[in-house]
């Protein structure tokens, strides 16, 4: 199946941007949604998550305390490392599974942090880049979360800059604060439509220089 690495800074809109190509019938594997799942209530992660890091580090209701773990990981750097040694093979165990199991026009994985990994460049046909100037996105998080300015800012300041995710991007789809509903709708259709292209073109079989398929 062609395969879209979809990503963009904190606030960009990238998972707006995801759900319009699921409604136009991409299929989608956001690894966002993975991780909240196993540190959620009875999640595959909280486990050795309460192990590694102590009861504190879940809520009463069993979940991870992301506030907390938040401070943790900000304070400590080897706390970062010590949670991602946990989340991160488990992500790309249920990451495959789900890849696997996907039906679509083609596969899109929505991951916030595809450039900072450096894994993803071959794993996918294209990366696409939901870009925003930082100021919208701290005021579009501020709005969705409550989230001081400085927490948000050290959120954006873990992640890549935005010029490099741009230097990264092979589709680039704006999201500024200027943007509409519409214009943003009609930014992705256009990509959308020729991903579909793409896709169909990669499914066709290659003739050999007698004309017959390989």
């Amino acid at each position: 199946m062609y395969k879209i690495g979809l990503t963009g800074g904190i606030g960009s809109g990238k998972t707006r941007v995801a759900d319009m190509l699921a409604e136009w019938g991409a299929a989608l594997v956001d690894t966002d949604a993975i991780a909240h799942a196993l540190t959620a209530p009875g999640g595959e992660a909280m486990p050795a998550l309460v192990r590694a890091f102590g009861p504190q580090a879940a809520r009463p209701d069993g979940a991870m305390d992301r506030a907390w773990m938040r401070e943790l990981v900000f304070r400590e750097p080897d706390a970062r490392a010590r949670l991602e040694a946990i989340l991160h093979p488990l992500i790309g165990e249920h990451t495959e599974r789900a890849a696997s199991q996907a039906q679509g026009t083609y596969l899109v994985f929505v991951v916030p942090l595809l450039v900072e990994s450096g894994r993803w460049r071959d794993r996918v046909d294209r990366i696409c880049v939901v870009d925003c100037d930082p100021e919208t996105q701290v005021a579009r998080v501020q709005a969705r979360s409550g989230l001081t300015v400085e927490a948000i800012q050290r959120i954006m300041a873990a992640q890549a800059a935005r010029a490099t995710r741009l230097a990264a991007a092979d589709d680039v789809i704006v999201n500024d604060g200027q943007t509409t509903v519409t214009a943003l709708r009609a930014r992705a259709k256009a990509l959308h439509d020729r991903w579909c292209h793409m896709a169909a073109a990669s499914r066709r079989p290659l003739i050999d220089v007698a004309g017959f398929p390989d």
